[in-house]
């Protein structure tokens, strides 16, 4: 089966369990539906005290590409017959995914990521697609 692009499935990952289980998911819907997967992690350095931390010390974009690719190798190996593919930019995870989401048929979230409050049931980045995505969200527990 052909993937469909014009009715793409995008979906954020940045190396959680979450987020490979909303990868699994799309990945399993798009070998359905014929849909392609638009895997998407971005990143950012950390701010702290208005500077950023780190940059220059790691290539903070190297590694989540790495991450990425072993995340969506994984989803591939599971799902062979989805297309599934990666893009790693950098940006503020909520707002990369909202500006991805336009002309997306869904955008598919984890309920949480790698953030600090590991008792909060939805996550910053999830919220943040939930209000504000132009296409239907599904929040993957």
């Amino acid at each position: 089966m052909v993937a469909d692009v014009s009715q793409r499935i995008v979906v954020g990952i940045d190396g959680s369990e979450g987020s490979y289980q909303a990868l699994e998911w799309a990945a399993a819907y798009a070998e359905e539906t014929g849909r392609a997967v638009h895997a998407i992690c971005a990143w950012e350095y950390p701010a702290s005290y208005g500077f950023y931390v780190g940059e220059g010390v790691w290539d903070l974009g190297a590694s989540s590409r790495v991450m990425a690719e072993e995340q969506v190798a994984k989803a591939q190996e599971q799902h062979p017959a989805a297309r599934i593919d990666l893009e790693v930019v950098e940006g503020h995870p909520g707002q990369v995914l909202v500006e991805a989401s336009e002309g997306a048929s869904l955008l598919v979230v984890g309920c949480r990521g790698r953030g600090g409050f590991v008792g909060m049931l939805l996550g910053s980045t999830s919220t943040h697609c939930v209000h504000a995505s132009a296409c239907p969200v599904l929040v993957c527990r």
